[in-house]
């Protein structure tokens, strides 16, 4: 339950269901419980009595361990038990994973959330949904409790799919908008009157309404991380180099996250891409 299952957890609150809880970090657990959630001492004890199974997690490795190993969340399933996974991961391992419950007669949904943790906070982010379209019929309500827009877009893997393809024009959006303005700030122009321009020019991108005033400000307080986007971006070029997609500019990207990290940028907000670039040619401070 970090920055985006907390997101995720608020709305299913505030839609009226009950959310048993559990993250290995402990005021995590503490936080959900004054969020008015049940707190749960493991992922089994969390699933106990659940219809629905949401894991919002780093890699799939991990979503398989919470899941299927020991105290899992699907050690004793309930009847008619639906795991919906939000996490961005492999594509093929969430469909292998999804293979794998269907043996056991749990179906799943890999939804993964395209948008920030405070996107999803406000209901607005995009949702991308992979799996059987009955299994998707029967948990539309609580889809869009999560958020006003979810798309189906085919079967399992396919919303993990779609995701990486957003996340990745997201991320040169971002990288691009971090270059024309520190551009432009090294001219002398005033940033807040260039961001304007910027708006309201063929260069449009929703990444000027949701990172600009924070690259223009310097304000990096983690909606979503830069390391969080490298691990997305790692994902990126391997099903990119797998399916004979050129990811060129990706792979640039992945050098400049690289280097952001070592610079220890790597928990700030996402768009300190700009930080990142700045540092290239500024000396240490």
């Amino acid at each position: 339950m970090g920055l985006l299952g907390s997101a995720l957890v608020e709305n299913l609150i505030r839609a009226g269901f009950t959310v048993r809880g559990y993250d290995t970090a402990p005021e995590r657990v503490r936080e959900h419980e004054a969020r008015g959630g049940v707190p749960a001492r493991s992922p089994a004890d969390a699933a106990r009595g659940a219809t629905v199974v949401m894991t919002c997690l780093m890699t799939a490795d991990i979503v398989g361990d919470v899941l299927l190993g020991p105290d899992g969340a699907l050690t004793t399933p309930e009847p008619g038990t639906i795991v919906i996974d939000n996490s961005t991961i492999h594509p093929d391992a969430s469909a292998a994973l999804a293979a794998r419950l269907t043996q056991r007669g749990v179906p799943m949904l890999d939804a993964p959330v395209a948008g920030s943790s405070g996107q999803a906070r406000r209901r607005e982010a995009l949702m991308v949904v992979g799996g059987d379209p009955e299994v998707f019929a029967r948990c539309r309500p609580l889809l869009d409790a999560l958020t006003e827009r979810v798309r189906h877009v085919g079967p399992n893997g396919a919303g993990a799919r779609a995701k990486l393809v957003v996340n990745l024009t997201l991320g040169l959006n971002r990288l691009a908008l971090a270059e024309g303005l520190l551009f432009g700030l090294r001219q002398g122009l005033d940033g807040s009157a260039l961001l304007a321009v910027l708006k309201e020019s063929g260069a449009y991108s929703r990444a000027m309404d949701l990172k600009g005033a924070r690259m223009v400000e310097g304000r990096f307080e983690a909606e979503g991380k830069l390391a969080q986007h490298l691990k997305d971006v790692e994902l990126m070029l391997e099903v990119g180099h797998a399916a004979g997609a050129p990811l060129l500019a990706t792979a640039l990207h992945r050098q400049l996250l690289l280097a952001g990290v070592a610079r220890g940028l790597g928990d700030h907000d996402n768009s300190a891409i700009i930080a990142v670039l700045r540092s290239l040619v500024d000396s240490p401070r």
